[in-house]
């Protein structure tokens, strides 16, 4: 409902005589109130009666923003048009009018904006410099949206060297390096250096980066006391929640209830519960989306909520204010996750699941869903949150859309006669250590093939100049074109075998190639995200292709290379277990959920809910600053603790660390 009070007459009679300031003082007031409406009514009335004010620039660039906050992006393009006419040096509008063009699909425009921009900024000053950092930075951002990565990377690079305590930019500049596979992913330069570089590392990228949970641990402590912040003021009370006496009110917070890897394994979830027991409430913060999934998940929710065009303060109340008990983070530290939402804590309870694998590392996220193999009671240590199991930590559909036409083997650009290894994963997942293993076998097994996800013709062409400077054909690798997720999945069983990804692994790839009947072979690390792969199989009835070292990997690749008819009993037993495993076995998982759930409400209900353990983690961080883990596998090395340990007690020799609960108890070594 509106809460504006005042006609437009009488707002333009209000506003027509003010100053500038004057006139942004009672916008501010308006909006302040709730009157949004007001806001556009008073700057377009303002500007209506004031065409020649010097000024004018400024106002239609205020007006602009109101407008494109409101969804109207073509009004605001016609305002920060007229005000670069007015004012050509006024770098804001031009930075805003390429994000307005970016919005609407027009990349090419949105470029030309940016480059305007960088072309007018001659003086070196404060604001030069955060004008120009800020176009290099929308031009990488809109280049790469059309695969221009390799000049996407250089503007970064240029942003940085101006600007190195940009957090932000540190982050697109590496996840963009490991999308392209160029290796080592961190590259210095003299005015960014390896640390930055490290710190700077988002907790998504640093999943990929290595096999160290406990740095991990320590890195998301840093990027959420940074990136994410502490905010102003954060709900305690939840009157609605603690009077509510049904059946528990679960929110699933989420960007990716539409075509997204999420949203596959999260199809049947909602259906499934059990309306007895739960009420799903879906909070949806993610893109306008009209695809059938999203249209499913609406359906399927007791209540659907689009809280995108909230802001955090006014959503996390909407949350608070349905009397949501236990709220399921779906998003972690991915791509248009509301973080700063959640941590204004709008339920008693919040959960870490299924969408970022690995620790929240927050005061806020009081449980992580796991299961025994991804987090072993030994392996509790390297995470923040109390650790609750389900039978196996990821869901699946059991519904999904197979073309009925199987491609054969020629149609898609395979050898008809040899043995196809495969794995569908993202580029960003290919470790170098990972691609010299694949390498390797490749080298053992004559005549087979590495079948993997085309992407960038960049990196492509990278990948087989690699193989080809290690002695391998570039032919062998033959990249499958994008396809709809239908038709993908019909290809899947023209692979011999599926070689899992180490740091990070398969996860909603591998639940799909063993779907389709495809063996997967993988490693598990210590790290959250090398071990859901392991999780996945062993739940499939393939406990034998989790492998317990990389060298043992390798050997098993090669081995069922050479004698590609031992695939075949696999292949049979995945058949025959499909509509009874572990791993497809929903209505199971539900049911374990729930109980989960009641065991979270029960804890808070008796003043037991868990305090996430955070004491001392800048020390772990600052201890592995040292390490190259593009140079040293850490994944491979076999005392880890006692590794850990050493560096500590390094730490610990000129700079004392305070005992905790974690690596550093021992009197002996830290007096």
């Amino acid at each position: 409902m509106s809460n504006d009070v005042l006609s437009p007459a009488l707002i333009g009679a209000m506003v027509a005589g003010l100053s500038v300031s004057d006139l942004i003082r009672t916008t501010e007031t308006f909006k302040q109130s709730g009157q949004t409406a007001s806001v556009e009514t008073a700057y377009a009335a303002w500007i209506a009666a004031n065409a020649a004010d010097p000024l004018l620039y400024a106002v239609l660039f205020n007006y602009s923003v109101v407008l494109s906050d409101n969804g109207k992006l073509d009004a605001a393009q016609q305002c920060l048009e007229q005000a670069i006419a007015q004012s050509a040096d006024f770098m804001p509008a031009y930075i805003n009018l390429g994000r307005i063009y970016e919005r609407q699909g027009k990349i090419g425009l949105a470029i030309i904006q940016w480059s305007a921009a960088l072309a007018r900024m001659a003086a070196v000053n404060g604001p030069a410099i955060t004008h120009k950092t800020t176009a290099l930075n929308q031009s990488a951002r809109a280049l790469e949206a059309v695969s221009q990565d390799e000049t996407a990377e250089t503007m970064l690079r240029e942003s940085l060297e101006l600007d190195r305590q940009q957090r932000e930019v540190v982050q697109h500049l590496v996840a963009l390096r490991q999308r392209q596979c160029q290796w080592p992913a961190l590259l210095p330069s003299e005015r960014v250096d390896r640390g930055v570089l490290v710190d700077g590392m988002s907790p998504l990228s640093a999943a990929a980066y290595t096999d160290d949970p406990l740095w991990q641990l320590a890195l998301a402590d840093h990027y959420n006391r940074l990136d994410v912040g502490t905010p102003a003021k954060a709900l305690d009370r939840w009157p609605a929640a603690k009077a509510h006496d049904g059946p528990l009110r679960i929110g699933y917070l989420s960007s990716d209830l539409r075509e997204h890897a999420v949203g596959y394994l999260m199809t049947e979830i909602f259906g499934l519960h059990d309306r007895s027991q739960v009420e799903v409430h879906a909070y949806y913060c993610g893109i306008e989306a009209n695809d059938p999934l999203h249209g499913h998940f609406q359906g399927a929710a007791d209540t659907w909520t689009s809280i995108s065009q909230l802001d955090d303060a006014a959503a996390a109340r909407r949350i608070a204010d349905d009397g949501i008990q236990i709220l399921v983070d779906l998003n972690g530290y991915t791509r248009d996750a509301r973080l700063k939402l959640v941590a204004m804590r709008p339920a008693p309870v919040i959960v870490n699941w299924l969408g970022y694998p690995g620790t929240m590392a927050s005061p806020y996220h009081h449980y992580l869903i796991a299961d025994d193999w991804i987090i072993p009671e030994s392996h509790e240590l390297y995470y923040s949150e109390q650790v609750l199991r389900l039978p196996c930590y990821q869901p699946s559909n059991c519904n999904r859309t197979v073309a009925p036409d199987r491609p054969g083997r020629s149609a898609v650009g395979l050898p008809e006669d040899a043995v196809v290894y495969c794995c569908f994963n993202g580029s960003h997942k290919i470790h170098r250590f990972t691609f010299d293993r694949w390498l390797t076998i490749l080298a053992e097994v004559p005549g087979s093939v590495l079948w993997l996800l085309s992407g960038a013709e960049t990196v492509t062409a990278r990948l087989r100049a690699y193989a080809a400077g290690r002695g391998i054909d570039p032919a062998r690798l033959v990249f499958a074109d994008k396809a709809a997720n239908p038709a993908h999945l019909a290809r899947y069983p023209l692979a011999d075998l599926f070689l899992d990804t180490t740091p990070y692994g398969a996860h909603t790839t591998a639940s799909d190639a063993l779907w389709m009947g495809v063996p997967v072979l993988t490693v598990s690390g210590r790290s959250f995200a090398s071990r859901v792969c392991g999780s996945l199989v062993r739940a499939a009835g393939l406990e034998e292709l989790v492998c317990a070292s990389t060298a043992d990997y390798v050997a098993r690749a090669i081995a069922y290379g050479r004698d590609p008819g031992s695939l075949a009993p696999l292949r049979q037993r995945l058949a025959e277990a499909r509509e009874s495993c572990v791993l497809f076995d929903m209505p199971l998982l539900v049911g374990r959920l729930e109980g989960l759930y009641r065991e979270m409400w029960q804890a808070f209900a008796r003043g037991a809910l868990p305090r996430p353990d955070l004491d001392g983690l800048a020390v772990y961080r600052e201890a592995a600053a040292q390490v190259d883990p593009e140079a040293l596998e850490i994944q491979g090395i076999a005392d880890y603790h006692g590794w850990w340990t050493g560096l500590l007690a390094a730490r610990h020799q000129f700079r004392p660390i305070a005992r905790d609960r974690r690596l550093v108890t021992d009197p002996a070594l830290f007096p």
